[in-house]
């Protein structure tokens, strides 16, 4: 790999490039890659601002909501200033300020089963700060058929999950084959969250596809890590593939057209 790293940018890394498991390389790698981050709400927010910080060249951010006062005790990138604005557009601010050398695409759209082939297609990383059950099935069936890893995110109250999916290993399908019934777990409007909570897991999602991109270290792949902020505890539970899954088994299915995402968001193996 060739290097053309400029005077500006040996600084800016600096902390990076004398690492034995990044250096000049490995920096090089993540200013040619490139992240998708749907949701800049609470999880996407961290994450938008450590991997443009860690210098990923090209982020693509996905959200058609706009900036709410409440959002602010907890979605960093975004400031008072930023009420009423698309938060793709407040996200680009963000990070046009925080490093020149990053790229954002703007998507100011609901990633859905007409778009998120397309979408995740792109990318080389998948970071999912979506805060509803469909988006997740749909992102982990689109990027399962487009070959594309994904760093999972989720919280509630004073709790939290990650894991990572990688395209050989288990899949969303494997650890929760189908979606609670809706209503039954109540979102943050209803319930609200401590605002420092996806601060914690934003950063453990960007950790997850910084070391994606490095090809680095070893991932949460085939395994859930929940986080109790309250008690300050972190538990890490194995899972495995599903034989037969019916996105990531053996003959699984190649288009997500046709898939009901409504209710269960199940689909039934052959």
């Amino acid at each position: 790999m060739s290097l053309s790293l400029d005077a500006t940018q040996l600084d800016r890394y600096s902390r990076h490039i004398i690492m034995d498991e990044v250096g000049p390389e490995g920096q090089k790698r993540l200013l040619e890659s490139s992240a998708l981050v749907l949701g800049a709400g609470g999880l996407g927010a961290p994450v938008i601002q450590y991997l443009a910080a860690a210098g990923v060249g090209t982020l693509g951010i996905v959200d058609d909501d706009v900036v709410e006062r409440s959002n602010l005790q907890r979605q960093v990138i975004h400031g008072d200033a930023d009420v009423g604005e698309p938060k793709v557009e407040s996200a680009e601010r963000f990070v046009d300020r925080l490093n020149p050398d990053v790229d954002v695409e703007t998507h100011e759209t609901r990633l859905d089963v007409e778009n998120a082939r397309e979408l995740i297609g792109g990318y080389d990383v998948v970071v999912d700060c979506a805060d509803n059950f469909r988006t997740r099935y749909v992102v982990n069936d689109a990027a399962r058929i487009e070959g594309v890893p994904v760093a999972h995110g989720a919280i509630y109250k004073f709790e939290g999950q990650a894991t990572t999916l990688v395209p050989d290993g288990p899949c969303y399908r494997c650890l929760f084959p189908e979606a609670p019934e809706p209503g039954t777990v109540p979102d943050c409007a209803t319930t609200g969250v401590l605002g420092v909570l996806p601060g914690t897991l934003g950063c453990i999602q960007a950790t997850e596809a910084v070391k994606l991109l490095l090809d680095a270290g070893d991932p949460l792949a085939g395994r859930l890590l929940f986080y109790d902020a309250m008690d300050m505890t972190f538990e890490t539970v194995p899972y495995r593939r599903n034989p037969d899954c019916p996105v990531c088994g053996e003959g699984g299915i190649e288009t997500i057209e046709g898939v009901d995402y409504t209710g269960g968001c199940r689909i039934d193996a052959d």
